[in-house]
């Protein structure tokens, strides 16, 4: 099975004369990617905060990042310095890495999967897109798992607008939907 950053190599060539770029410097790549966990269910429950952030460097292959509250909200019963999440932010080969597992293993796991949203870009060229519940990562075993939770995934890339990266992400095998 050919990775990420392989497909990249022989991809390149393509994605430069379809956007009319002459240098390979100019060319959209991919720069880091951030996953997330919110946790705000488990407000207070710090073996829930604790599992959560061993399953997610688990399955990222580093080490998370617990994320706090930056202002107090009376109304969510939130107080600044709360821990809230936790995060990762995978660059160079963790990156490939997890990009590879997550689209060729991952995400065809996943049930009545239909593609991925073509129209989940920021406008800046970045992607974000969500999975369910992290027991579909081939990491974490199903058993160990006490509580279901999702994580967001941002794939951040060099391009500037969205049909560059729409272009360089589906050439990299991003399962996309279909348009009907």
């Amino acid at each position: 099975m050919a990775g990420v950053r392989e497909k990249y190599g022989v991809e390149i060539p393509g994605i430069m004369s379809a956007l009319g770029i002459s240098n390979i410097q100019a060319a959209p790549r991919l720069k880091k990617v951030v996953v997330s966990m919110g946790l705000g269910g488990c407000l207070g429950d710090r073996k829930k905060i604790d599992e959560a952030v061993s399953q997610l460097s688990r399955i990222a292959g580093q080490k998370a990042v617990v994320t706090r509250a930056k202002h107090s909200v009376s109304g969510f019963r939130l107080r600044e310095g709360t821990d809230v999440g936790c995060c990762v932010t995978l660059r160079r080969e963790r990156m490939y890495a997890f990009l590879t597992r997550t689209i060729f293993l991952v995400l065809p796991r996943v049930r009545d999967f239909r593609g991925l949203r073509a129209t989940a870009f920021d406008g800046r060229g970045n992607y974000s897109f969500g999975v369910t519940e992290q027991s579909v990562f081939p990491e974490i075993d199903p058993e160990t798992v006490s509580f279901s939770q999702g994580m967001n995934v941002t794939v951040v890339t060099s391009a500037g607008d969205n049909e560059s990266a729409r272009l360089l992400l589906s050439k990299l095998g991003f399962p996309f939907e279909r348009p009907e």
